[in-house]
């Protein structure tokens, strides 16, 4: 049976990274995607330039929607953009606690622009975060996500995992992206204990949409029965060779995509 899986997020047009990109990854990884859009995002391979937000109550008639009609056997949930959707996904969601839940909190853009406002931090962590599956920051989300100092090592990487985890979700994997080493290493924390992830980093400037990317890959792994830390190793190995084969594109001039369809498509084809 092909699964069906949700994403509830931000668009970019420029395709690498929200919607777009968790649709792609979705399709790669063998799921039926769907999408509610939290918002529109102006942006390309160089930054944001704007934003125009959905308002709360069409996120949450768009949810509504797609689970009264669909079977939907996981959910990702990237942008929230402010306290009001935060809330409105939420409500929505409180009678679906029995599927995944993947959480990328996204809170800044490649560029440097804010995508979370200030005081939706706090309704995501009392509200969002106890749905969540698996809750996915990069260090300086997790250090965001506590009012802490962004991690620089590793015991910092495992303490904040284990803390995050104690606010509600079922497991959080910190992302090791921003640690200054060649090494890229990511731990998962869930009531068995820590597991490390260890992984080269790929020298390329082409990472927009790295994170949407690994939170689809992981709802769909996670919607066909896999376990939390089997679902990491599979969806790190599939970023992993889109981010390698990203330089087969030509996106853009600033980070550009990652190559979703590394799989399935030959260079030149």
């Amino acid at each position: 049976m092909i699964r069906n899986v949700l994403s509830i997020a931000g668009s970019d047009p420029s395709g690498g990274a929200g919607i777009q990109a968790d649709l792609k990854a979705f399709s790669a990884r063998g799921v039926y995607g769907m999408a509610v859009l939290t918002a529109l995002t102006a942006q390309n391979t160089q930054g944001v330039s704007g934003v125009h937000l959905v308002p709360p109550q069409f996120v949450a008639d768009q949810i509504n929607a797609v689970f009264a009609d669909v079977r939907v056997d996981a959910v990702k949930i990237g942008m929230i953009a402010n306290a009001g959707i935060a809330d409105a996904v939420a409500g929505a969601l409180t009678d679906h606690r029995d599927i995944p839940i993947v959480i990328d909190p996204v809170m800044i853009a490649k560029g440097g622009a804010a995508l979370l406002a200030p005081e939706a931090v706090d309704v995501l962590t009392r509200r969002l975060l106890p749905l969540a599956t698996l809750l996915t920051p990069n260090l300086p989300e997790a250090a965001a996500l506590l009012h802490q100092p962004v991690a620089t090592n590793r015991a910092e990487m495992a303490e904040q995992a284990e803390r995050l985890r104690a606010l509600g979700p079922a497991a959080v994997l910190v992302k090791g992206g921003h640690l200054d080493s060649d090494e890229s290493p990511d731990v998962l924390a869930t009531a068995a204990g820590l597991h490390w992830f260890e992984a080269r980093r790929v020298p390329t400037k082409n990472t927009h949409g790295t994170g949407c990317t690994l939170s689809s890959a992981l709802a769909a792994e996670l919607a066909k029965g896999a376990s939390a830390q089997e679902a990491v190793a599979i969806a790190k190995d599939y970023l992993a060779g889109a981010v390698a084969a990203a330089g087969h594109l030509t996106v853009g001039s600033g980070h550009g995509p990652v190559q979703h369809f590394h799989a399935l498509w030959k260079e030149g084809e």
